[in-house]
């Protein structure tokens, strides 16, 4: 466990010290170079300080011993150490919340059994790093809120990343059409995880455990933002939000039967939602809005009995909207902004044929009361017009005196 330290500079750990834990506490100023020699040093975590310095440039040459290291929610500004060494030993690397620039080293991809990567909340400036589709033991990749840009598409790169289970590009600019040999190779997501994967990979129990108390790492998860306090392979996530993406979206996403969590919204995807994603089995939140889709909803969707959240607001979406199973307790908000969807729970309905819209301003017992006065207003006036032109035409014709006389007597009798 960490240790509460007070307010003040890091202490350097003696050199033969294994495990280093500082994390939320008041410590500020630079990580001081002198932590680089303890070359018996497996994990370094200074999590949640005040630090407000550089990373010293050993801190990758020391990546040939550390296995953890975790230098998030700082003040840690520069770039990120280019020298990882040759055979780098890291299986988590996290930098994320500081004001980090630059670009990902590509030394990086010395570290082949990388699991972890969040550099998420800096300020790196890169484009897409298909080399790290090498790294096959890969799982979580955190790049949110930077300024990545461009294609994700590389036809000069194989990419594979086929143990990757969380993949979060959101809040970039990257652009383009979305990666369809991307998501063809995570195999993970396809076909889903082993629970005890991690500790093949491990080199022992302390390891493991090691991994699983990375805390802090944040993601967006049905709508709310959510930091986990330790990782499992159960969630399998993929978060595009809040990009310049474009076009269609591929069948192919229909074939990550795992999937727990997919958000593409706010970006400029076109195109019919494909029905290929009521096949997503595992689905538990949904989140398309903010787009340009065009088309019905497909009625495949109600097949995701996991679904507890669905956001396909701010589309261009019309038809019925489907009923049944998990859609009958969405609310309005999940279909806001689709001037042609209609059906419950919207305030339009559909006609018979499913897909001509009728709208009802007021309840159906209030127009029937108002349609029924007009009918019987429109049948008096007539019967009234009929009565006097007889009259007028033909004097006062003694059957119609007889029929006004027999009345008044029955009213007068009572």
């Amino acid at each position: 466990m960490s240790k509460l330290l007070p307010k003040g500079r890091i202490p350097t750990p003696p050199p033969s010290l294994l495990w280093y834990f500082v994390s939320r506490n008041k410590l500020v100023g630079d990580i001081p170079s002198s932590i680089c020699n303890s070359s018996s040093l497996k994990v370094l975590t200074l999590w949640k300080n005040s630090f407000n310095g550089t990373i010293p440039e050993c801190i990758g040459n020391l990546s040939s011993s550390l296995s953890h290291l975790d230098l998030g929610n700082n003040n840690f500004h520069g770039k990120i150490p280019e020298s990882f060494a040759k055979y780098c030993t890291l299986q988590s690397f996290r930098i994320s919340n500081n004001q980090i620039g630059g670009s990902l080293p590509r030394s990086l991809g010395n570290c082949k059994d990388l699991i972890l990567l969040d550099v998420g909340n800096n300020n790196l400036n890169d484009t897409f790093p298909n080399w790290l589709g090498n790294l096959d033991h890969l799982q979580v990749l955190v790049l949110r809120s930077n300024k990545f840009f461009g294609q994700m598409d590389n036809s000069d790169v194989t990419v594979s990343f086929t143990r990757l289970h969380v993949i979060d590009l959101s809040r970039n600019n990257f652009s383009g059409y979305l990666p369809t040999n991307f998501f063809k190779n995570l195999h993970s997501i396809r076909k889903g995880h082993e629970n005890k994967f991690e500790l093949e990979y491990m080199e022992d129990v302390s390891d493991y455990i090691a991994f699983n108390y990375v805390y802090g790492l944040s993601l967006t998860v049905k709508g709310s933002e959510i930091e986990f306090q330790s990782l499992s392979t159960m969630w399998m996530v993929i978060d595009f939000s809040d990009n310049q993406f474009f076009g269609a979206l591929p069948k192919t996403l229909g074939e990550l039967h795992s999937l727990i969590v997919l958000n593409l919204s706010h970006n400029c995807l076109t195109g019919p939602i494909p029905s290929s994603l009521g096949d997503l089995s595992q689905l538990e939140s949904l989140d398309l809005s903010s787009n340009k889709f065009q088309g019905r909803i497909p009625t495949d969707l109600t097949n995701l009995g996991f679904l507890e959240v669905l956001n396909l607001s701010q589309n261009n979406l019309k038809g019925p909207i489907p009923q049944g199973k998990q859609f009958d307790g969405f609310t309005n908000d999940s279909y806001k902004e689709n001037l042609g969807l209609c059906g419950f729970p919207l305030s339009k309905r559909c006609d018979t044929d499913g897909g001509t819209l009728v709208k009802f301003d007021r309840d159906d017992d209030e127009l029937n009361w108002k349609f029924s006065i007009l009918m019987g207003y429109g049948c008096g006036l007539v019967l009234g017009l009929s009565m006097g032109y007889i009259v007028f035409t033909t004097g006062k014709p003694l059957w119609l005196i007889r029929i006004v006389e027999l009345v008044q007597q029955r009213f007068t009798k009572r």
